[in-house]
């Protein structure tokens, strides 16, 4: 699948909001972004953002199909502190690794965020 090169892209969510190429939102309870594709079949895909880019591309013909997708974990665009509070839950569930949730940080909210201090400061929730 062929991405657009169109920065001013938008989608709207189904809970109301619009999103662009760069805005990061739960989808199905993991951060994702939008990506519109240039495709026969397919008008958009959503992009997991640590695995993103390949097979775990979700792709999307329209809204109605994200609409029938959307499960009770999809929350859309999130405040920094929710984010914060996403990781917090993530890094105590087994299907997520530190690795990956050290990308997860760094993307949200840039530096570096995964050495030993940074673990323990979180993990005593500063």
């Amino acid at each position: 699948m062929d991405e657009k090169t169109d920065p001013s892209a938008t989608l709207t969510l189904p809970t109301g909001e619009t999103v662009d190429p760069d805005t990061v939102f739960s989808f199905n309870g993991y951060p994702y972004r939008f990506r519109p594709l240039d495709h026969a079949e397919y008008a958009f895909a959503l992009s997991p953002l640590v695995w993103g880019g390949g097979d775990m591309d979700v792709p999307f013909e329209d809204r109605e199909e994200l609409r029938e997708q959307w499960g009770p974990e999809s929350r859309g665009v999130l405040t920094d502190a929710e984010w914060r509070d996403w990781l917090v839950e993530a890094r105590a569930d087994d299907r997520f690794g530190d690795d990956e949730l050290d990308v997860v940080e760094r993307e949200l909210f840039g530096g570096d965020g995964g050495g030993l201090l940074d673990r323990v400061r979180r993990a005593l929730g500063g």
